[in-house]
């Protein structure tokens, strides 16, 4: 049976959202877009906005999950307010539809995609693109970020290691698991 993950990308300017199944086969694209909230001045009809759209986006595709990239160190408080408060807003309306909820760091998601968690945008869409054999539009990064955090929500949650608190201890895998072991 597929699954479907929503990713989402937080911001108060712009805010992406990627949307992926999950089938035996892999990953597979479904949907991606930014909402472009810049011409929007009054910073609370900015969260309306990305409460609605949100809102929006999981009643038309009925996720099974929902992944966000958390907000990031920065040396600016204000952006990291307001990333929190994009993040808020998005989280809101998955929680209130009663759909799970995971976080990840930009830096988490880099490396599941990439390899390199200081990868650039572009590194990053591009590798989104030949893990789903997608063509995407380089004018979209914000969304192809979200499709990252899609991912690797995706990865994290096939890991058969997640299940054992998701340290790569072969050792500990074994002993959870002995009916995985042939003789």
């Amino acid at each position: 049976m597929a699954k479907t993950i929503i990713g989402i990308d937080p911001g108060t300017n712009i805010l992406g959202y990627g949307i992926i199944s999950v089938d035996s086969k892999g990953p597979h694209y479904v949907d991606m877009g930014v909402f472009d909230l810049r011409k929007i001045k009054d910073p609370f009809e900015k969260l309306a906005n990305i409460f609605a759209g949100v809102t929006e986006l999981l009643e038309e595709h009925k996720p099974d999950e929902l992944a966000v990239e958390s907000p990031f160190y920065g040396k600016n408080a204000q952006v990291i307010l307001k990333l929190g408060r994009a993040q808020g807003a998005a989280l809101t309306a998955a929680v209130m539809k009663g759909i799970p909820v995971a976080e990840y760091a930009p830096r988490k998601a880099k490396i599941a995609i990439c390899g390199n968690g200081a990868a650039a945008k572009e590194q990053v869409s591009l590798m989104i693109q030949k893990t789903l054999e997608v063509e995407l539009d380089p004018k979209y990064l914000d969304a192809t970020d979200a499709l990252a955090i899609a991912l690797c929500h995706h990865y994290q949650m096939s890991n058969p290691l997640a299940a054992i608190g998701g340290r790569s201890d072969w050792k500990k895998f074994l002993e959870a698991n002995p009916d995985r072991i042939k003789k």
